[in-house]
């Protein structure tokens, strides 16, 4: 037992040395530029984009107004889109957590938005009462209140008016769809809450003319008719794994909800496909942390390298016959990964931000990245893994 602590000591002393100590800079890890205006692609061969493509409307076409940044997707309904997605986006790996490597993105949520993201996950813990977004424990990586988080979304929706998202909150310590109600109404985010009419999902320009453009998933919660917008995420989505820890890991196979025997019954069930694609570097049996070394491969958009985002999103859609509604990853800004969700929706973007902001900004670079997020320093990381080893 001695021997396999101290082992695991080292491991977590050197890990934790490296990410207080390598450049973790806005534009990553490889010092490329990755976020930018505008992404020229080729579509996916897929029945369901070239279907969407042929039945947009001729006034969506020539639209010059963007809906989720193309005009091409105005008259396309939420479900026949694809939706990049931050994974843990408000768990940062940048100086205002110190450079934590239980961090899973360089960006805080309103910049991946900027940057084309429009599904945002989050996960939450009761603290002292309060619905807070903590990473696994509040002691390991503590990104505030809910509630405040939500306000920052509210802004940049107020401030993006064409603009659909969509927040998938992970509901760890089982609070009430009333306690999560009572955040939404004081945030002032309900007023775009959307609620399914049971007709299937509207267009994005129908969400966006009704003001209802902000759909929010929680897993998982008991609905209740007066917070309707709040959404138990296994009645309408299902997920593929999310524990990879190889490159070769990935797969199409329904991981939940267990309620569907497959990803094609889940499919005929009307459930959305979300395709986790996030690897982990396994410390423990029950330690994991984001594998930042592989994240140019794990993001790329090759439909050809062994872990790409690319081909695993082209090998779901020939298996489901359905390219993936909603896609996950770490470190949205690498690949870039919204590559990839342009090719599957075939569109060339439009308004899209750049946002390359110098290292030697700290200020800056904290107030858009970090918004006083505390997480543990390397010393204090490692007793924390210390101790969780002992409580295994």
């Amino acid at each position: 037992m001695i021997l396999s602590l101290r082992k695991h000591v080292g491991i977590l002393a050197a890990l934790a040395s490296t990410a207080y100590s390598s450049p973790q800079g806005p534009q990553g890890p490889q010092g490329t530029s990755v976020l930018s205006t505008s992404t020229t692609v080729t579509p996916l061969s897929t029945a369901q984009a070239a279907s969407a493509s042929s039945t947009s409307t001729s006034a969506a076409s020539t639209s010059t107004v963007a809906c989720n940044n193309s005009p091409d997707l105005c008259s396309r309904s939420y479900s026949n889109i694809t939706h990049m997605g931050a994974h843990d986006s408000s768990f940062l790996r940048d100086a205002s957590t110190q450079n934590s490597i239980a961090g899973n993105q360089y960006y805080n949520a309103t910049v991946a938005l900027d940057a084309g993201i429009r599904l945002l996950q989050v996960q939450v813990h009761d603290l002292n009462g309060t619905i807070e977004l903590c990473h696994t424990y509040c002691s390991l990586l503590d990104a505030g209140s809910l509630q405040d988080w939500l306000v920052e979304i509210k802004y940049w929706m107020d401030t993006n008016p064409n603009d659909v998202v969509t927040l998938l909150i992970v509901n760890s310590d089982g609070k009430d769809v009333g306690e999560f109600g009572s955040v939404f109404e004081a945030s002032g985010i309900s007023e775009y809450g959307y609620t399914p009419s049971g007709s299937g999902w509207p267009t994005l320009q129908s969400m966006i003319n009704a003001k209802t453009r902000l759909v929010t998933f929680i897993a998982s919660i008991s609905t209740s008719s007066t917070y309707s917008y709040l959404l138990s995420e296994f009645d309408y989505v299902f997920e593929t794994a999310y524990e990879v820890t190889s490159l070769s890991g990935f797969n199409c196979t329904l991981d939940r909800p267990s309620t569907q025997s497959s990803a094609a019954s889940a499919l005929s069930a009307g459930l959305l496909p979300l395709m986790n694609h996030f690897a982990y570097n396994s410390l423990s049996s029950s330690i994991m942390i984001p594998d930042v070394d592989n994240i140019a491969t794990t993001n790329s958009p090759s439909t050809s390298t062994t872990g790409a985002l690319g081909l695993h999103a082209e090998t779901c859609r020939s298996e489901w016959g359905y390219v993936p509604t909603f896609v996950l990853v770490d470190f949205f800004d690498q690949g870039p990964s919204i590559k990839t969700a342009d090719v599957m929706n075939g569109i060339t973007a439009t308004g899209r931000k750049n946002d390359t902001e110098s290292d030697t900004d700290t200020t800056t670079n904290e107030a858009k990245r970090g918004h006083g997020a505390t997480g543990m320093g390397p010393v204090a990381l490692v007793a924390f893994f210390v101790a969780a080893l002992f409580l295994a």
